[in-house]
């Protein structure tokens, strides 16, 4: 996935109302961005620390610029961590029809946003002649609290644990469900869940692995310029 134009940095000065960061540019205007992750941001929210922002003209916008990445240092410097949960669906879906995601490939088809379940929509419904129906629904991940070990969720996610109740339930009528951890940091090598953060997450993750609801993570590669998936980590649960 490629930004319309490269990304302009700046410092946060803070987050708030969840959807609101006020960041002083590199240069030195101050602007309100808009923020499209709801979730805590663990870790990441720090006074000053460098972020990355698209920029839009769209006369119909309230906000010009949109949080993209910040920066973030576990202890072998700085990289750049997504935090738009509006990219994962897109860049998934572009690397699924580029055949970059090994475990999806071979369908005919492949449709966004189809409703299932209790009144939800899959992010990805993979469909083939042979190999019949996949529900593929797509998280993102940027938590990470340990070198090389990226996490989900962030923060409680009753929403989630809805999601992988209804996959069981697609599994139970014969058809394929895949969770896709998509990981907008260029560190992690393996993946787990922050069970401490949201245990109702963890039960409900364990008893949808038991009905035979698959798990996959891929780390992104990023820069000012685009994100694009990189390779699978290790799903360590």
């Amino acid at each position: 996935m490629q930004f319309a134009s490269p990304l302009v940095r700046g410092r946060l000065i803070k987050r708030y109302k969840r959807f609101l960061a006020d960041v002083k540019l590199d240069s030195g205007k101050t602007i309100t961005a808009s923020c499209a992750n709801t979730g805590s941001m663990l870790g990441l929210l720090h006074d000053g620390v460098p972020v990355w922002l698209s920029e839009h003209d769209s006369p119909t916008r309230k906000y010009r610029h949109t949080w993209e990445m910040v920066e973030n240092d576990m202890g072998d410097g700085p990289i750049l961590v997504g935090i738009n949960t509006a990219h994962p669906n897109k860049i998934v879906a572009e690397a699924i029809e580029a055949k970059r995601v090994k475990p999806l490939a071979g369908y005919e088809t492949q449709k966004r946003e189809v409703k299932y379940g209790q009144n939800s929509r899959i992010d990805i419904l993979l469909e083939d002649p042979k190999k019949g129906r996949c529900y593929v629904e797509i998280k993102n991940v940027h938590l990470s609290r340990k070198t090389g070990t990226a996490e989900f969720p962030d923060s409680v996610t009753t929403r989630g644990a809805k999601h992988l109740r209804e996959l069981s339930d697609m599994v139970r009528e014969g058809h394929r469900a895949v969770m896709v951890y998509l990981i907008q940091r260029g560190d992690a090598k393996r993946f787990s869940l922050a069970d401490d953060v949201d245990p109702d997450y963890a039960d409900a993750f364990a008893l949808a692995r038991e009905a035979g609801v698959e798990a996959i993570a891929y780390r992104c590669a990023l820069d000012e310029k685009g994100i694009q998936l990189d390779r699978s980590v290790r799903v360590a649960i």
